[in-house]
């Protein structure tokens, strides 16, 4: 594969990067230097080609990247046995997550990502974001309880269990009752934000810091039209969640305030953008869909506070509205 990359010299090392849960990559020194190996497991070329084309744009903006390495024939994908794969500049950094941040590190994270969608404009087609855009239809509560009821009886079905099991089938019982008596706020047709290109997977893991300044935004796998300010809300529900599921909205008050100047987003917008992902919260179980479903436990320690923070926001939902829009 290396050969696809000349300038990169001859391997010497490669060592697997344990983090990330959808793709595979590695560190590998060479002769030349250290990088970054990113095996694209969905092996869509194109996509990948595409994604390596805005980021190289962006870099140019001053957006903080690390664009894919090019071969001698320009192309910045090695297709292997069939499997793509991407060479990177390795980043020295790490990953902080938002207890880690101080509010101001968190207005410039906002601002950070208020950049990102602005510059996405300019190097994305600029017809796209209309054309390619789909109704983004919000879950129906009847197949969430469906859900929620096929997951009960799997988490029940684990033998004697474990503490696990036993906080999930909590959660549960506690969500399927938030749902009935909150059904009637599913968000509407029509209601969500403007879509535009975004990142798609804004989050701790996909950021890399160099002492208190960003460094590099990783991974654009899910570079896509969705409805802007929705990727800003998610971002600041992961980034600054505590481990029993509150928001610390000081600092989201500072992120939103950031992304909403160097966005060009008004108050409207954010306040949709927060009902639709409050909802989206209220009716998601990935977590649990991995341990059960798909018998992978790698996302198990994020339950916690994801599970909590649904229940939390529903309970302080006009104080986290306000953090964003106010």
């Amino acid at each position: 594969m290396l050969r696809h990359f000349g300038s990169a010299g001859e391997a010497l090392s490669c060592e697997p990067v344990t983090q990330g849960l959808l793709n595979r990559g590695y560190r590998v020194t060479t002769t030349r230097g250290t990088y970054f190996l990113k095996h694209h497991l969905d092996g869509d070329r194109e996509a990948i080609v595409r994604q390596h084309r805005a980021t190289r744009r962006l870099q140019e903006l001053g957006v903080p990247v690390a664009p894919a390495v090019e071969g001698a024939d320009g192309a910045t994908v090695a297709v292997v046995g069939g499997r793509c794969y991407a060479l990177h500049p390795w980043v020295d950094g790490r990953h902080r997550d938002g207890a880690q941040l101080t509010v101001r590190a968190s207005r410039h994270l906002g601002g950070l990502l208020g950049l990102v969608h602005t510059c996405l404009d300019h190097v994305m087609d600029p017809g796209a974001a209309g054309a390619a855009a789909p109704r983004y239809e919000s879950r129906d509560p009847a197949l969430t309880l469906r859900e929620i009821s096929e997951l009960l009886a799997l988490a029940r079905g684990q033998g004697p269990g474990d503490s696990f099991d036993e906080l999930a089938a909590y959660r549960l019982t506690e969500r399927r009752a938030l749902l009935e008596r909150h059904a009637h706020r599913r968000p509407p047709p029509g209601a969500e934000p403007a879509p535009g290109w975004v990142h798609g997977d804004f989050h701790p893991l996909n950021l890399l810091y160099r002492g208190i300044e960003p460094a590099a935004i990783v991974d654009w796998d899910r570079l896509a039209v969705q409805p802007r300010a929705e990727e800003a809300v998610r971002a600041a529900a992961i980034f600054f969640v505590g481990p029993t599921g509150e928001l610390e909205l000081p600092k989201v008050r500072a992120y939103a305030t950031a992304y909403r100047r160097a966005a060009g987003a008004d108050a409207r917008e954010l306040a949709a953008a927060v009902h639709r992902v409050w909802w989206e919260r209220l009716n998601d179980f990935w977590t649990l869909r991995w341990r059960y479903v798909r018998h992978d436990r790698r996302a198990d320690p994020q339950f916690a506070a994801v599970s909590a923070l649904a229940v939390w926001w529903t309970k302080e939902y006009e104080a986290v509205r306000a953090a964003f829009t106010c």
